[in-house]
């Protein structure tokens, strides 16, 4: 694979691999197969396939996939042992752009506790591992398990020797999730400075959720120096998951001023993504999820309501329509204002005076106590209610206007439309 461009960031996917690990998310190769081709139409540069040591069904999902989608390159991991470089070969046979990913780990914890290994086994091992996965493809991609606890200097004595045996790109995972933003960055500025010269090699981030940090620390990855980040679609993944790809690519899309790089990812296409993800799962998004989860577009506080009609800017800071969802929704419910419920009116093509649209008003908030969001045919079935024969009581005979109060020094001089409940903070 071509070295990135310096602002050109590689949105490496592995929803397919670590992403199904998490329980409750595994698939089947049928639909690794059909969300891949998704993937493809998301413009991700490397999807990772799977772990073709794992089970004949992985084995053949990698397979299938690499035979089938040619313009990304398709992964297949494989811990730095001779049986898993060569089954994870034998996948990606006939892929039109295979990647080796081959990983160990680096931490004295994981060397000492899980692998029962010295820091020089495992140095031999990353060295040995990435000369044969060489056998079966030019694109080679090392990954330092738990690199973020790993100790610095052995670190970047690891990355050398990979890189010098032939690993393009390399990963360093904060595994565990453990990392806050500003190690992140420091340990790829370090690592950078100690790489091989005359070596061209892309770092890579692979940052898991747990502390809920995992897209911020993708970001300072990539002002570390990192060219590539790895994400899944949805977030999913071991633990509390992975940096979420759509977050990670909209923080680009939105803030270049403060973060000017670029991806390939096609915007339009990530709530597509998105769904086709949870109903290949059955495992749904929350609801508060960012980008992809059902309220991120929606409103129903008053005041944001009333905002949002009068300029869309006021409380959302990118259109629904740019990643592929339905405008944003303004939802009838307790805290919704009369200027929402008289758009939704509009849109209804329901006609009211200023006395009906109060009456309406009231009706709406009663319901919506009760079934918390009021729905189109709600309204529908409150207005038939409303203007039923005999439903209103005669008016009460108008009371003199007082006289009016000098205002109190208190009060603001802007008249301020009731707008609902909630507030903008």
């Amino acid at each position: 694979m071509d070295a990135a461009a310096p602002d050109r960031i590689t949105i490496f996917d592995t929803t397919l691999r670590d992403g199904e690990q998490a329980p409750g998310f595994s698939l089947r190769h049928e639909a690794k197969l059909r969300f891949a081709r998704t993937l493809d139409e998301l413009g991700v540069d490397v999807i990772e396939a799977g772990f073709p040591i794992a089970s004949e069904d992985d084995f053949a999902a990698v397979r299938d996939v690499a035979r089938e989608v040619r313009r990304p390159a398709i992964a297949a991991l494989a811990r730095s042992v001779p049986k898993d470089i060569d089954r994870a070969g034998e996948a990606l046979d006939g892929a039109a752009r295979p990647r080796m990913h081959v990983f160990i780990a680096t931490s004295d914890l994981h060397l000492s506790r899980k692998l029962g290994m010295t820091r020089e086994q495992a140095l031999e091992a990353a060295v040995i591992g990435v000369e044969r996965a060489r056998r079966f493809a030019d694109d080679i991609e090392f990954s330092a398990e738990d690199a973020t606890r790993s100790d610095p200097d052995f670190l970047s004595e690891m990355v050398a020797a990979v890189v010098r045996a032939g690993a393009t790109t390399v990963n360093l995972p904060d595994t565990v999730g453990y990392s806050v933003p500003e190690e992140i960055r420091a340990m790829f500025r370090a690592v950078r400075q100690r790489l091989p010269e005359g070596r061209p090699v892309i770092l890579s981030a692979h940052c898991h959720n747990d502390l809920g940090l995992a897209v911020a620390n993708s970001l300072a990855a990539i002002e570390g120096g990192a060219r590539q980040i790895e994400c899944t679609v949805n977030g999913i993944g071991e633990r509390a998951g992975n940096a979420s790809l759509e977050e990670f690519a909209m923080a680009l899309r939105t803030r270049p001023d403060r973060l000017p790089f670029t991806t390939g990812v096609q915007t339009l296409v990530l709530y597509a993504a998105s769904q086709l993800l949870t109903e290949l799962t059955g495992e749904a998004v929350q609801a508060n999820k960012a980008i992809v989860g059902r309220n991120a577009f929606a409103h129903e506080a008053g005041i944001h309501q009333d905002g949002l009609l009068k300029d869309r800017r006021t409380y959302e800071i990118m259109r629904a329509e740019d990643v592929g969802r339905p405008s944003a929704t303004l939802v009838l419910g307790k805290h919704s204002g009369r200027h929402a419920l008289k758009a939704r009116c509009e849109a209804l093509k329901i006609t009211l005076s200023r006395l009906e649209l109060d009456e309406l008003y009231r009706a709406m908030i009663g319901r919506a106590e009760i079934r918390k969001v009021v729905e189109d045919c709600d309204l529908l079935e409150l207005v038939e209610e409303m203007r039923r024969p005999g439903a209103h009581p005669a008016p009460a005979p108008a009371s003199p206007s007082p006289a009016p109060s000098r205002r109190s020094r208190w009060e603001s001089p802007v008249t301020i439309e009731e707008p609902g409940y909630g507030f903008g903070v």
